[in-house]
């Protein structure tokens, strides 16, 4: 959608961003362990590749695959928030929200992130909506001449006393859910950008042994 605004227009709203303050992971607090989250598809802070973007060749792009080390004794679930804190809004953009993913999972495929209605049967994953009101993963659109996007990969370990926050969540009611539960929670960001000079980044690391 962002793709039809022209280069002169994006230019001028370059200055216009949501801001990195208003990312969850800034608003849930700092009084928590650190996750190691990695993708063995790109690097912290190196550009995505475009089969995850608006711009893949066979249509909208996938969600990229995650890894991320064992969190600690006494998470219930996890839960991931995608945002664009670079988004031209007064909130940062959100591309995806995976609620209830298994405490003992340390992955997410490529692609995983579809729309599931009320979750699936397996363990109460739940996609949830994004800013376009949509489950599943919204790919990367960023304005062309708005210059570089960074878009926030947010892993949260929840532990117990966490609040339901519904099915097929939206960020306000996860956020309302995990405050005061979150246990440790690990960050990677990928970033993106159209007609400027980016070459893809190095890839990240592996899959945990």
């Amino acid at each position: 959608m962002l793709e039809h605004i022209p280069a002169w227009l994006g230019a001028a709203m370059s200055g216009l961003r949501a801001g990195a303050d208003k990312l969850a992971i800034v608003q849930l607090g700092s009084d928590f362990a650190t996750l190691d989250l990695t993708s063995p598809a790109f690097a912290h802070e190196s550009r995505l590749p475009p089969r995850f973007t608006a711009d893949a060749e066979a249509g909208e792009g996938v969600s990229p695959p995650l890894v991320w080390s064992t969190p600690p004794t006494g998470t219930q679930r996890m839960v991931l928030v995608v945002e664009d804190p670079d988004a031209p809004a007064p909130q940062p953009l959100v591309h995806a929200i995976v609620w209830g993913l298994e405490a003992d999972a340390v992955r997410l495929a490529e692609g995983a992130i579809v729309a599931d209605g009320a979750g699936d049967d397996t363990g109460g994953r739940d996609v949830g909506r994004n800013s376009y009101l949509r489950e599943g993963w919204l790919p990367p659109d960023p304005p062309r001449g708005h210059g570089e996007h960074r878009y926030a990969f947010q892993l949260f370990a929840i532990g117990a006393g966490a609040g339901d926050p519904g099915s097929t969540p939206g960020r306000s009611a996860v956020i309302d859910a995990i405050t005061g539960h979150v246990l440790a929670a690990g960050l990677l960001i990928g970033t993106y950008s159209r007609e400027e000079d980016a070459p893809v980044g190095p890839v990240g690391i592996g899959a945990p042994a």
